[in-house]
């Protein structure tokens, strides 16, 4: 069936880096661009990052340009996400999306930074 899971959340402190993994199955990942969401305590859900289905394409939201990097492997079927610099603002909620028809998410992975 399929599935999209994120893994590599976790508590981490200010300054430090964390990365984020998103593995696909049972759809044709490599045809789906893949956008990184993430909804922080009592806020909407906001676009963090964006990667085309090539990987030849990408997009920050201002909040994390220079911070975060976004990549795909393709041969994996996974998609990364790579935090430094964090800060306690970036505590959230994080998501995979494959953006197609269908769209397609993940459940979701906690990160926490303290100070």
């Amino acid at each position: 069936q399929v599935q999209l899971v994120e893994s590599g959340g976790g508590l981490v402190h200010s300054g430090g880096s964390l990365r984020l993994s998103c593995a696909a199955s049972g759809f044709t990942f490599n045809n789906y661009a893949v956008r990184w969401h993430r909804q922080r305590p009592g806020k909407e859900r906001e676009l963090v990052a964006t990667i085309s289905a090539s990987g030849t394409y990408i997009y920050y939201a201002d909040f994390v340009k220079g911070r975060f990097t976004i990549s795909r492997d393709n041969a994996k079927n996974t998609v990364y996400l790579h935090m430094s610099s964090l800060k306690p603002d970036d505590t959230a909620v994080y998501y995979c999306n494959a953006k197609g028809e269908p769209d397609y998410w993940g459940q979701g992975t906690q990160v926490t930074v303290s100070l």
